[in-house]
């Protein structure tokens, strides 16, 4: 029988993309080890993602899926038993060497256990995030009250010092069941066979060192292998050229804004209008502006601002899905206004394209800071204190992010961190090292 490793990710195109990327690379890499995706679908599922799984599933034939069809947060453990029987199945025609999991899918390691199988841990964040997440314990053992009531900073070894009202909503109270869960999750992380991490070791080398040490985890003695296996990206796009890029030929080169805030980034009118008042005012100088928003609230307050900067061929407004890696890459975008999302990260490290943070939700404002703070590839975008980000203060940080010297070292830091991106992924750089070592744990 051959060796197989069954990937298991969270529901969600952010998570469920790094981890079929991570199919890909082991199958590309590695081919004798059959890969196998256990997707689980929610009823609101973004048809992006079943398009994406079906591109990959034409272009990649030996990668099997098999869908189960889940209704709640809590869905690996309520879909544990058939996560059991799929692996049983699977277990009668090849030699299953690992389970790796998605941080979201803790549940799933009581099913591991009982077969006897390997389980790793996917982490689709990056490692700065994952100190804090295996830190948790921790802060949870030194700071008695719920996060929520104190306006602190909060420390984890290896990062930057992280205000407390950043973190994810659900780590602020300590009577919600979801804290618990990140509790247990970071508990049984240190236990497992290693932990696969989406970066690269000159991304976040102060993180990864803190890992290695010991000095996140609450017991040394349970210190798990980490492999930086990334980064690894969406290559699956599709090939149609999509006419915003049309657009983008015509544009002069690194002159574009490009403003995109991912599968779940919704804005009020207002704060659109605001957008769109700081885009034009921008606008007027030398550059032009590419607005990609996937769901947006009430969007003719954008369309109806954006009409004169439409006449003048500054701007270009795409209402759905784009194809955000091809747009990152052309020559002609300059700058990258994200919601902070990691795999958006990784993507404009990538492209070589410098950032403005501008977090909305989970664990984004995290990234901010690690962004800003720690990579230095970033200027922050700050709000009010009604959540609302003013045109003045978009147009202040677009124009010192294209006309400062800080905005300057920083499109100059990006580059730099590119060519490790480039070195790390190639033969025998960090990650392709890191994946092989994987390989040979199993």
């Amino acid at each position: 029988m051959s060796d197989a490793v069954i990937l298991y990710p969270s529901s969600g195109r952010g998570h469920v993309v790094p981890m079929v990327e991570l199919g890909k690379l082991i199958s590309k890499h590695h081919p004798s080890i059959s890969i196998t995706i256990i997707i689980l679908t929610l009823p609101n599922e973004t048809t992006s993602t079943n398009s994406y799984i079906a591109t990959v599933s034409a272009a990649a034939p030996s990668i099997n899926f098999i869908h189960i069809v889940a209704s709640s947060f809590e869905i690996a453990q309520l879909n544990n038993r058939n996560l059991h029987q799929a692996i049983l199945t699977l277990s009668s025609s090849s030699n299953v060497k690992a389970l790796v999991i998605d941080y979201f899918c803790n549940f799933a390691v009581q099913v591991s256990s009982c077969l006897n199988i390997p389980t790793y841990y996917f982490c689709a964040a990056s490692a700065s995030a994952l100190c804090h997440l295996l830190y948790c314990p921790t802060i949870h053992k030194n700071i008695a009250e719920s996060l929520k009531d104190l306006d602190i900073l909060v420390d984890a070894p290896g990062t930057p010092s992280i205000p407390s009202k950043d973190l994810p909503l659900v780590m602020l109270d300590r009577s919600h069941r979801v804290y618990q869960y990140f509790i247990n999750t970071a508990n049984q992380m240190a236990k497992s066979s290693g932990i696969i991490v989406n970066t690269f070791e000159s991304l976040g080398p102060r993180a990864v060192k803190a890992i290695l040490e010991g000095k996140c985890t609450p017991d040394e003695s349970f210190l798990p292998p980490i492999y930086c296996i990334g980064p690894i990206v969406s290559t699956s796009e599709s090939k149609e050229e999509h006419e915003c890029l049309i657009w983008l030929d015509s544009q002069p080169s690194r002159s574009v804004v490009f403003l995109c805030f991912g599968s779940m980034g919704v804005f009020s009118a207002t704060q659109l209008k605001e957008m769109a008042i700081g885009l034009e005012k921008v606008g007027l100088g030398s550059c032009g502006w590419c607005a990609i928003h996937q769901q947006i609230i009430k969007p003719e307050a954008f369309y109806m601002q954006k009409n004169e900067a439409w006449k003048r061929k500054t701007g270009f407004v795409v209402k759905l899905w784009a194809p955000q890696v091809a747009i990152l890459n052309h020559g002609s975008v300059g700058l990258f206004v994200t919601h902070c999302g990691w795999n958006s990260i990784l993507e404009s490290v990538c492209a070589g394209v410098p950032m403005l943070a501008w977090p909305l939700y989970a664990e984004q404002k995290m990234n901010r800071t690690f962004l800003v703070e720690g990579m230095k590839m970033g200027l922050k975008v700050s709000e009010s204190e009604d959540g609302i980000v003013s045109a003045a203060e978009l147009e202040q940080r677009l124009t010192e992010m294209m006309k400062s010297e800080k905005g300057k070292e920083i499109e100059r830091r990006v580059m730099a961190i590119r060519a490790c991106a480039v070195e790390a992924v190639n033969n025998g750089g960090s990650s392709r090292v890191a994946l092989a070592h994987f390989v040979e744990s199993l």
